[in-house]
Order: C-alpha cells, then sequence, then structure tokens
C-alpha cells in the first residue's frame, strides 16, 4: 500500500509492535493525535492512555504509558514505560489494580506524594479496563 506507515511500540522490555499501517492515534502530552505517512516531524510527550492503529483496515488498540513518541514523514516510534495490547490484557487483574488503587487513595490525603502514585495506577488500571473492552 502507498500509503502505509512504519510503526515501532517499543517498551524497556519488548518490541510490542513492529509494523506497517495506514494510521496511529496517540496519547500525546498536550492531547490525543494522528498521524498519516507524509506527516511532519515532531517529537511529544505520551501520557497514560488508548492507541490505536489501522493496519490492513483493521483497528488494533494498546494501553499506553509514560513515554515519548518520534514522528517522521515514514515511520513512528513510540517509546513507553509498558503497552499492552488489547487482547493480552488480564481483565481481572486491571479490575483488582483498579480496587487497589482506589482504597490507596480514600486512605491517603491528596498532598501525599503516594496519593499521586496511586491516582497514576488508577489512571493505568482504568485505560487497561477500557482498552479491553475493544477487543
Amino acid at each position: 500500500m502507498a500509503d502505509e506507515l512504519m510503526v515501532e511500540i517499543v517498551t524497556p522490555e519488548r518490541m510490542v509492535f513492529n509494523g506497517k499501517v495506514e494510521e496511529i492515534t496517540v496519547p500525546g502530552s498536550e492531547g490525543e493525535f494522528g498521524v498519516l505517512k507524509g506527516h511532519a516531524a515532531l517529537l511529544s510527550g505520551v501520557d497514560i492512555g488508548a492507541l490505536s492503529l489501522t493496519q490492513e483496515g483493521k483497528k488494533r488498540s494498546f494501553a499506553v504509558a509514560d513515554g515519548y513518541v518520534e514522528v517522521t514523514a515514514t515511520k513512528v516510534t513510540v517509546l513507553v514505560e509498558s503497552a499492552e495490547r488489547s487482547d493480552m490484557i488480564d481483565k481481572e487483574r486491571a479490575q483488582r489494580a483498579k480496587q487497589l488503587a482506589e482504597e490507596k487513595m480514600a486512605k491517603l490525603p491528596k498532598e501525599d506524594p503516594e496519593y499521586d502514585k496511586a491516582k497514576a495506577s488508577l489512571d493505568k488500571a482504568l485505560i487497561r479496563l477500557s482498552v479491553a473492552e475493544k477487543n
């Protein structure tokens, strides 16, 4: 396909995805943005969120968290702390993580640095559950 874009999604542990896609949507630090082949070069932070891509007409979703994305006219490289494909997410584990984070947040004052960590854990669990539902 002439309108394909090379995409790599990489975590510290492994290459999560490597292939040609028609488009990709990334949860950037300044908001969600889409990329097609020929996009202007850019570097952005990646927040906790749902990343989606279209490959051979099929949409695939990933839960991603904390990292960076580099975009060129022909390639997108996503370097993140974590990335899980929707069909690989353990819903029960994500539900347990959500409950633990909510319980921890309920016990802590908002000024406590641990509160922010629990909030990040809650956000990750919620995104994982949301992305898992897309499968």
